[in-house]
């Protein structure tokens, strides 16, 4: 697999380069937002690693403009900044996982094969999920209620389907830690919560009948309740 690599730290870019090459991956490097868009476009990617703080074109908007044209390839930022707020905001971009520098290059290893055996996980190509007016089109990753299409961002897109997929049974935190977030992502006291509220302005603010529901100290389900 192919990997394109954004970080503008010469020392660090080189040793993640030599590390991923000992584990059998090809790693392309560019040091700057703007050389990596070029780059995205002109070859093939399996994945993609972004710092965020580099030179041109930050990482998280570099993960916003490649999600507007490539919503599966996994995405893995690096960051200096650990906080709840930087981890929602770089998800709500389009990130599928996010290190906190300093980090050991194992960690990045077991995160990457573990992006790559979801994404390789078959999915029905033809299976659509509806719940109410709200349809999800798996094989297009498509979401729409009514005539309405909605907009969702990658993570906010898997806990969807993940409580539609539940039928109208209750998901626990513990379970939508472990399937969105695949445990590698260390969920803070309101993050699921946080993700909760983006996907209820979207799915249901505009509409009377709510679909998505908290079962306090359970977890939540999707179901329609009028």
């Amino acid at each position: 697999m192919k990997i394109l690599l954004l970080e503008d730290d010469f020392k660090l870019s080189s040793e993640i380069k030599l590390f991923l090459k000992d584990k059998h991956f090809e790693c392309d490097v560019v040091y700057d937002g703007n050389l990596f868009l070029r780059q995205f476009t002109a070859e093939s990617y399996g994945l993609f690693i972004l710092d965020i703080n580099v030179p041109g074109v930050n990482g998280l908007e570099v993960c916003s403009l490649v999600r507007q044209s490539d919503k599966v390839t996994p995405i893995i930022m690096l960051t200096a900044f650990g906080q709840i707020e930087d981890k929602v905001e770089a998800f709500n971009n389009g990130a599928d996982d996010y290190l906190v520098k300093p980090f050991h290059f194992d960690e990045l290893f077991i995160r990457i094969n573990s992006l790559m055996r979801r994404n390789q996980q078959p999915q029905q190509s033809d299976e659509m999920i509806r719940v109410e007016d709200l349809e999800i089109n798996i094989s297009e990753m498509k979401v729409t209620r009514g005539d309405t299409e909605i907009n969702l961002t990658p993570k906010e897109y898997q806990l969807l389907l993940l409580l539609a997929k539940a039928k109208g049974k209750t998901v626990s935190k513990p379970s939508i830690s472990d399937s969105v977030w695949d445990l590698n992502f260390e969920t803070g006291t309101n993050t699921i919560e946080v993700y909760i509220n983006f996907l209820r302005k979207k799915i249901d603010k505009n509409f009377d009948i709510k679909l998505i529901h908290t079962r306090p100290g359970f977890g939540y389900y999707l179901k329609s309740e009028e």
